[in-house]
């Protein structure tokens, strides 16, 4: 059986809402402008209208789960065109550069900063130190395709294992997870997360992601 994806595009005009994300931008800035599939067809009108107001634009492209697109290195800002807070605060936290986060559903603007994400940079740090303090340590790895190497994946995992040999390491394959199944091991005192590096947000106990150890 074969898999067929169909681009949901959406007929939606993501210009009043883009005109409101204007008054947002710096003059004469730099902007890289990503968007989810569903607006992807349109993000030329978005540049067309930036450059018109003289701002110079690029697009980025498509944000697709946690995955983020690379995001040029000259932009100082970022215009997101979706609905939500989850892909706004992921460009964010990749790249810690504001996002201007225009949906064009509801025509709102809103701006993520470091402010809104300073409860989660909290928890990420405490999560570190808590890997660092524990000697059992349970490593997550989906089994979905494309998943386990989001972060690095396997060379990042060997490349643990020989840094901390002081630590013994179980190794967990799962294709959906859900909190309440950590809670079958008890004896395991911290996480490594090697997926989606957002699913460290669904999860209080002790989880930590693979990128933030820096291997």
């Amino acid at each position: 059986m074969k898999t067929i994806f169909i681009e949901a595009r959406s007929d939606i005009d993501i210009m009043p809402a883009v005109r409101e994300a204007f008054r947002f931008l710096s003059p004469k800035s730099r902007v890289a402008i990503a968007g989810t599939i569903q607006h992807l067809h349109k993000l030329k009108e978005a540049r067309k209208f930036l450059e018109d107001n003289h701002i110079k634009a690029d697009i980025a492209g498509q944000v697709l789960g946690c995955r983020v697109p690379q995001i040029p290195s000259s932009a100082e800002q970022i215009l997101y065109i979706g609905s939500g807070k989850f892909h706004p605060i992921g460009i964010f936290l990749k790249t810690r550069k504001d996002v201007i986060a225009a949906d064009p559903l509801t025509s709102s603007v809103s701006k993520v900063t470091a402010k809104d994400v300073e409860a989660l940079e909290k928890r990420r740090k405490g999560a570190l130190l808590r890997f660092l303090t524990s000697d059992r340590i349970g490593i997550l790895v989906s089994t979905k395709q494309g998943q386990t190497d989001v972060q690095g994946g396997r060379k990042k995992i060997e490349a643990l294992k020989k840094k901390y040999k002081d630590k013994k390491f179980y190794m967990y394959a799962f294709y959906t997870l859900q909190a309440s199944y950590l809670d079958n091991f008890p004896f395991i005192q911290c996480w490594v997360n090697t997926a989606c590096p957002r699913i460290f947000e669904d999860f209080s106990k002790g989880m930590v992601n693979l990128e933030d150890l820096q291997l």
